[in-house]
């Protein structure tokens, strides 16, 4: 799925031109090999991005030639001199080799070595004429193999690179000339209108035909392109396509389910357009499937379940033990290999494979490591010139008979494991009716499910804050490289101002991007008024006021990953923008190749955040921190994270040398929605889910107000039908065995109990629901009516979802203006006002003994009475 030209890039002036995360989209790139061992790093830092082709023609030895080729390059482009010594080579495939020519004499010397050399490989040829089509001819060249190659020594321009393309020749085109922007062209050729003119348009529509699949090669979809989609998707990094009816369509702009493009190609005679994408959400299909061939299966299957298992850390399932106990997991990758090892009949060593990859792609996943990332290493592997013997090591020799080894009993086999059948019961809440149950019984139900000691997790988290305490960005880098795979940084943050390369997005997601900020801001300034100076007199002389100051250094933790979420990135640095705080910081992890969504590099822009921090977890909590060489520290960390994040923020503000605060304890997400007969029993089920969806450790309640038998199943069949259509069917089931459905008799009673549970969402689906927020005494944040789903509170009303849990709403307060504000008090008294008040203050100084306190006072009585 090759294009019809190859990017040039030196990654010494990486700032001119495009970036190699762009240069990606078009699947390969040249660079000129000026240093060995600085090569062969370019290579493994980023061979996972794209095919990479290495100028080699100033390398000197046939050994180092071939190293670099073993080093992963794809192709090397050299000399017919380093061609002749190359010969000698054996190991050398012609395919990988790309020979530089600049005369007619030369072309002849590369057609004789081919006819004595090459049988059935065919290698390159790369020249510097417009004669491309008369040298593809002469060789016998099939024009579709891209084997013949074009450099430019006069000016480069769009129509010579389109004209070698027809000939059948592959232009080789500096970074610095491309575009994927008009707005950023200023001259420069527009990559999108060079993709277009190699496609070949459907006669009855004028589009282009077009495959979608994931980075695994999984087919997702069929769709069409137009110029403008084309350019589009280039522009924004997203997948953008061209609606019949509708016009442009920017993949997920309404569901959500986004596409990050990865690779734009064809098939091999140009009438199929191919996007590879990373794609978010529920999948590619409108009816919420993987793809619109139907779900993932096999090892992508399973890499999507783990993936949402490491996610969200559902309590209680075994996937979730083995991320948590590294050694379980290292201990069963043993034994299934044991196991494997042992199989016999096809049918075993099926059934002894698959539970081994079970174990490996979850010690993958746990690590970061993707299914993309094996393949592309098997791909590696594949590429290397020369190979080890590959001889088993002596223990595992030993092991298999390869070697002499002592006697030892007979291992007897292990009896075939049966598989778990899936769960087909049906997905239901339990239900409680109160006037027929004990008040203690009912405060039993309302508990929440028990956590987990963090012990584990602290031990875990502590030796990675003292890393970074230690060694600053070296140590924020280490942890980076190990869990984000970033390896390609070399800084842990990026300052303010922001390139607007980094946060190029769809028209619609800035739209939707500004309208939410400006809904938060909106209503966060409106909190101004409760936090305003106060000035009193308390009595005669005696005047006390308090006003409020902004924290000076904020940080804002916004989770990050494979996950995008701009709602958390608005939700903390718009109220911290409109409370004035001087320095506002954001930390996120960043992607494998280092980057960071646009999305939240955008939102970062808007609100004046001074920079990012390109880490997560409890390193990213330790920067903010403590600081380093290049990360500010910060008075206060505030945001939502997993467990890590929380460890290290309950850490960290119990160190007195840290001195920072954190905003609020956490826990699992929860809801409950209060609703009586008016309520649509479809709308009731959809918020109980939505919240369920978080985590098998989250937990919703129902609190149902004088409903009939009738009335309770519509919304539990609608409960359990919904819940079927989800892709975390499985993560909702374990939701709803630990929540409940309260029917009580009116609404009295079920404000009782909601106050009682204190929840972290509290939904009214109730007749007049205004009326009833008046009762409500703990909650963290309250929606009203039906028209009213959570869903709007997350992302785009006004109000912060950075919400307590686990009950503490009923001493918390979530995230808001004061949350980034101090209050300072002051006393400011006259002569008569101290002399009014000097008896009451000496005479409770002297009963707790306090001398000094009343001299304080008497003093200046004394000197008053002298004047």
């Amino acid at each position: 799925m090759a294009t019809p030209f190859v990017v040039s890039y030196d990654p010494a002036t990486a700032s001119d031109g495009l970036t190699l995360q762009q240069i990606a989209y078009f699947g390969r790139v040249l660079i000129k090999a000026t240093d060995l061992a600085q090569t062969e790093s370019f290579i493994r830092q980023n061979f996972r991005l794209l095919d990479i082709y290495v100028d080699a023609t100033s390398i000197s030895s046939s050994g180092d030639l071939v190293d670099i080729l073993n080093a992963g390059a794809a192709k090397i482009f050299i000399s017919l001199d380093q061609l002749t010594a190359l010969s000698e080579e054996q190991s050398v495939p012609s395919s990988r080799l790309v020979v530089y020519t600049s005369s007619d004499d030369q072309v002849e010397t590369f057609q004789k070595w081919v006819v004595k050399h090459i049988e059935r490989e065919e290698a390159g040829l790369c020249i510097a004429s417009d004669a491309v089509h008369p040298v593809s001819v002469k060789l016998g060249l099939n024009p579709e193999a891209q084997l013949l190659y074009r450099t430019y020594s006069e000016e480069i321009s769009e129509d010579a690179i389109k004209e070698t393309m027809k000939q059948g020749g592959v232009s080789i085109v500096p970074a610095s000339t491309l575009a994927v922007s008009r707005e950023e062209s200023s001259g420069k050729i527009q990559a999108g209108s060079l993709i277009a003119a190699r496609g070949v348009k459907d006669q009855g529509n004028g589009l282009y035909a077009t495959t979608v699949s994931d980075e695994r090669g999984v087919s997702l979809g069929f769709v069409w392109s137009s110029d403008e989609s084309i350019a589009e998707a280039l522009r924004t990094g997203t997948g953008v396509y061209q609606s019949r009816k509708r016009g442009l369509w920017y993949k997920g702009q309404s569901s959500g389910d986004v596409q990050e493009l990865i690779r734009i190609g064809f098939d091999c005679d140009s009438d199929c357009l191919v996007f590879v994408v990373k794609q978010s959400g529920r999948g590619f299909c409108h009816l919420g499937t993987a793809s619109c061939f139907g779900p993932y299966t096999g090892l992508s299957r399973l890499q999507k379940t783990l993936q949402a298992r490491k996610a969200d850390a559902p309590a209680g399932s075994y996937t979730a033990r083995l991320f948590n106990e590294p050694k379980l997991t290292q201990a069963k990758i043993m034994e299934e290999a044991d196991e494997l090892c042992r199989a016999e009949t096809k049918e075993d060593i099926a059934f002894e494979a698959a539970d081994l990859l079970y174990f490996a792609l979850t010690r993958c996943v746990a690590a970061g490591v993707s299914l993309e990332d094996v393949e592309r290493n098997l791909d590696l592997k594949s590429l290397k010139v020369k190979r080890r013997k590959g001889d088993a090591k002596g223990p595992w020799a030993e092991k298999a008979g390869l070697a002499e080894k002592p006697a030892e009993k007979p291992v007897e086999k292990a009896a075939p494991k049966e598989e778990p059948k899936e769960d087909t019961s049906r997905i239901e809440m339990t239900r409680v009716v109160t006037a027929s149950t004990s008040v203690e019984k009912v405060h039993d139900y309302l508990k929440r499910p028990s956590q987990k000691s963090n012990d584990a997790i602290v031990g875990l988290v502590k030796p990675i804050i003292k890393d970074v305490v230690e060694q600053g960005d070296a140590g924020v880098l280490k942890y980076t490289h190990k869990f984000e795979k970033a390896t390609s940084l070399t800084s842990p943050v990026i300052k303010a101002p922001f390139p607007a390369e980094l946060m190029k997005l769809s028209p619609d997601v800035q739209e939707a991007i500004d309208v939410s900020i400006s809904n938060i801001a909106k209503f966060h300034s409106a909190q101004k008024g409760s936090n305003d100076s106060l000035s009193m007199e308390t009595m005669p002389g005696v005047v006390c006021s308090r006003f409020s100051r902004p924290i000076e250094r904020v940080g804002c933790y916004i989770p990050g990953g494979t996950a995008v979420l701009p709602s958390t990135a608005m939700m903390l640095g718009v109220p911290a923008m409109v409370a004035g705080c001087k320095k506002i910081v954001f930390a996120s992890p960043p992607r494998s190749d280092g980057s960071i969504t646009p999305e939240i590099v955008y939102v970062a822009h808007k609100v004046g955040a001074e920079s990012i921090v390109l880490a997560g977890g409890a390193q990213a909590v330790a920067a903010m921190a403590y600081g380093t060489e290049s990360v500010s520290k910060v008075d206060k960390i505030l945001g939502p994270g997993n467990q890590f994040v929380t460890a290290a923020k309950m850490l960290v503000s119990n160190d007195t040398s840290a001195n920072v605060s954190i905003d609020m304890p956490a826990g699992p997400s929860e809801v409950l929605v209060v609703a009586d007969k008016t309520a649509n029993p479809a709308f009731v089920a959809s918020d109980l889910l939505s919240q369920a969806e978080h985590g098998v450790d989250s937990q919703v309640i129902l609190i149902a107000i004088d409903l009939n038998e009738q009335e309770l199943k519509a919304i539990e069949d609608e409960v359990d039908r919904q819940a079927r259509a989800l892709p975390r069917m499985d993560i909702v089931r374990g939701s709803l065995e630990h929540s409940v459905t309260f029917v009580v008799r009116d609404l009295e009673e079920a404000m009782a109990l909601s106050n009682n549970y204190a929840p972290e969402h509290l939904i009214l689906q109730i007749d007049n629901a205004e009326a009833a927020v008046e009762k409500v005494q703990n909650a963290g944040s309250v929606f009203i009516g039906q028209w009213t789903p959570e869903s709007v509170g997350d992302y785009s009303a006004g109000v912060n979802h950075s919400l307590p849990t686990y009950g503490y709403a009923k001493q918390y307060s979530g995230v808001n203006l004061g949350s980034f504000l101090k209050h300072i008090t002051s006393s400011n008294l006259t002569a008569d006002g101290l002399l009014g008040l000097s008896k009451t203050v000496e005479t409770l100084a002297a009963v707790e003994g306090l001398d000094a306190h009343k001299r304080a006072v008497s003093i200046r009585v004394a000197a008053m009475k002298q004047q």
